[in-house]
């Protein structure tokens, strides 16, 4: 199957990245490498790092940038440890980062991979990695109820996550929960029929909730972007794209957290916790997409820009 993923917010992220052609720059989420090929071809003696940690997006991302290979550095990875695979290519600063943290349209529609609610017979995998050992099956069946309950809740924000995780519980004491239909049942059959009119599909938090929790989505994402914060040139822009309101806020906190770190109470007159300022946050408000781009991408629609410009003191 042919790796297709709209790049969201392409315009806007390239816009904001502030590209310099001779500079350096990395797409921690490479993808189907369309925010890459746009970063590229902008490129004069400038480079390129591009890192993903599927092999199918390693693979198509290879042959789009083609026409750049001698900008272009591809290395299968996780943006979480951007600092040491940076460190093995000799690269000390860079000059702008990229990360698009939604699921890649090839992720969702590639059945076999687990992603999508949609599937009814899809295995229940989910790896982003798929070198990886745990799956979306082993969470569902081997997890405690306990710990079911706390990546619904945590995850998923599911309302109804306690009828769901002692549903599971039910349903794997007789057989073992192995596709997305299956696990879509029991669901169907955990929320209340007045609650499945709005909200979206039913399933679609639960499986949220399984995906991140799998792909330690979360537990990464702060400290990564710490460390690309301290990676960047002065005047460095580092975007990030969310998808949901759990990975907005962590991405939001974070960049005020380094644009006014001072923990010193405010009826100090000076400061003398000696945390200084990082930079400063270019998007006071996130950017959306348009009504356009929504309209050519309905998945498009959760999706909010945010970046944060490197400031570093003489």
């Amino acid at each position: 199957m042919e790796f297709n993923h709209y790049s969201v917010l392409l315009e806007e992220t390239i816009n904001n990245l502030n590209i310099d052609p001779n500079g350096t720059y990395v797409d921690g989420t490479l993808g189907g490498a369309g925010h890459s090929f746009e970063i590229a071809k902008r490129l004069n003696k400038g480079r390129l790092i591009g890192i993903d940690r599927d092999s199918d997006a390693i693979e198509a991302a290879s042959k789009r940038l083609k026409p750049y290979e001698d900008k272009v550095t591809i290395v299968k990875g996780n943006f979480a440890d951007i600092a040491s695979i940076l460190q093995g290519l000799n690269i000390d600063k860079v000059n702008g980062i990229v990360l698009d943290l939604g699921v890649s349209s090839h992720q969702i529609d590639t059945e076999g991979r687990g992603f999508s609610y949609m599937s009814e017979d899809a295995p229940l995998d989910m790896r982003m990695d798929r070198e990886a050992r745990l799956t979306a099956e082993d969470i569902v069946n081997d997890y405690s109820y306990e710990d079911l309950l706390r990546v619904l809740k945590v995850y998923g924000e599911e309302r109804f996550a306690p009828n769901i995780a002692r549903n599971i519980c039910k349903i794997r004491d007789t057989k073992r929960i192995k596709t997305t239909g299956e696990l879509n049942k029991i669901i169907d059959d955990s929320i209340p029929t007045k609650n499945k009119t709005k909200g979206g599909h039913p399933s679609k938090r639960t499986f949220q909730a399984l995906r991140i929790e799998l792909n330690g989505e979360l537990d990464i994402l702060e400290s990564s972007i710490n460390d690309m914060i301290n990676l960047l040139v002065h005047d460095g822009r580092l975007c990030v794209i969310t998808f949901h309101s759990l990975e907005d806020r962590i991405v939001k906190n974070t960049f005020k957290e380094n644009e006014r770190p001072c923990t010193c109470p405010p009826e100090f007159p000076v400061c003398v916790c000696g945390r200084v300022s990082k930079g400063e946050v270019v998007t006071r408000k996130p950017i959306l997409p348009s009504d356009l781009e929504i309209s050519e991408n309905s998945r498009s629609r959760s999706a909010k820009l945010r970046c944060f410009r490197r400031c570093v003191l003489s």
